[in-house]
């Protein structure tokens, strides 16, 4: 009994994980009418940061980490916060956040791909079929309607989107390889502190401080929610959820991302919902499903639980 309701518990923990980022595209497009994407991400990485240490210092963990890990520590920051977080939040200037919630979804296929090129994985017929469809996936959600028409065309953001999927996918098999020996919190604290770091030159240079006195309540809150809960509390969840359930059965939980963007933003930001762009996000995440060879076990547990 007890061991259902750890699993149970974890799966809480991966789910409320994966509807906090799927809302950050959300906050992030209602904040940057007001600020600029450094200045934003400055607010967001300086609480983030600020909380995840609260949460260290609560429950008395050991700060300090060996020089050896620091160029670790600091490749991931660069690559998972700072050139991550810059990449979508430009990417939202041009493009609306229920696309950019699709479009995160394929990340999964450039890490396959990565696979297949430096790690020598073979490229089975189910992983082309998937490949084939999602991509052809992204091309659905990256068409734009023309009176009746639907006509695709070459956006910045949908291109600056489809590299911050390829960077997470690079930044998720650095992740891996490194094997650092530390807490994810703790590894989390110090990839936000260096985001702060690397962008609050940017800020200064921008002088970013003079739109805060724009930002009403509102605009505050949704920065508090992506520093504390999306930097925060969504990766220590995350951790969480994997100290109980293997890792491919927490990684299933990332097809519900695209979903809690969607609703966010037709409920906060009121965006249209285009029948085609929903379809061509399911056809994402059929073929992300079938590259990562998860398709027929969902089949049959789908009938087991019919005949039962």
């Amino acid at each position: 009994m007890t061991y259902y309701k750890s699993k149970l518990t974890a799966s809480l923990y991966a789910t409320m994980s994966i509807s906090f980022w799927g809302v950050s595209f959300v906050s992030t497009k209602a904040v940057l009418g007001k600020l600029d994407p450094y200045s934003l991400l400055v607010v967001r990485f300086g609480i983030g940061s600020l909380f995840l240490l609260l949460l260290l210092l609560m429950q008395r963990k050991r700060l300090l980490v060996s020089f050896k890990y620091v160029p670790h520590l600091t490749i991931l920051g660069i690559l998972g916060v700072f050139v991550h977080q810059i990449l979508q939040a430009t990417a939202l200037l041009t493009i609306n956040a229920s696309s950019a919630g699709w479009l995160i979804s394929f990340s999964p296929i450039f890490t396959v791909i990565l696979s297949i090129l430096f790690l020598h994985e073979k490229l089975s017929i189910s992983k082309a079929v998937g490949m084939v469809l999602a991509i052809t996936g992204v091309l659905i959600v990256t068409t734009t309607r023309s009176g009746q028409s639907f006509q695709f065309f070459i956006n910045i953001g949908f291109l600056l989107m489809m590299l911050s999927t390829l960077n997470w996918a690079v930044y998720s098999v650095l992740l891996k390889s490194l094997k650092i020996p530390y807490s994810p919190l703790l590894i989390t604290f110090y990839m936000s502190l260096i985001g702060l770091i690397l962008t609050t030159p940017l800020l200064i240079r921008n002088k970013g401080w003079e739109s805060f006195s724009h930002l009403n309540y509102s605009e505050w809150a949704h920065l508090l929610f992506l520093g504390v809960f999306v930097s925060g509390i969504a990766y220590w969840y995350w951790g969480r959820a994997l100290e109980v359930l293997e890792a491919s059965k927490v990684s299933m939980f990332l097809y519900m991302e695209p979903i809690a963007t969607l609703v966010a933003a037709v409920l906060l930001l009121d965006e249209k919902v285009f029948l085609i762009s929903v379809a061509g996000g399911i056809i994402i995440i059929i073929g992300v499903i079938i590259v990562n060879g998860q398709l027929m076990p969902m089949l049959v547990n789908l009938i087991m639980k019919k005949r039962r």
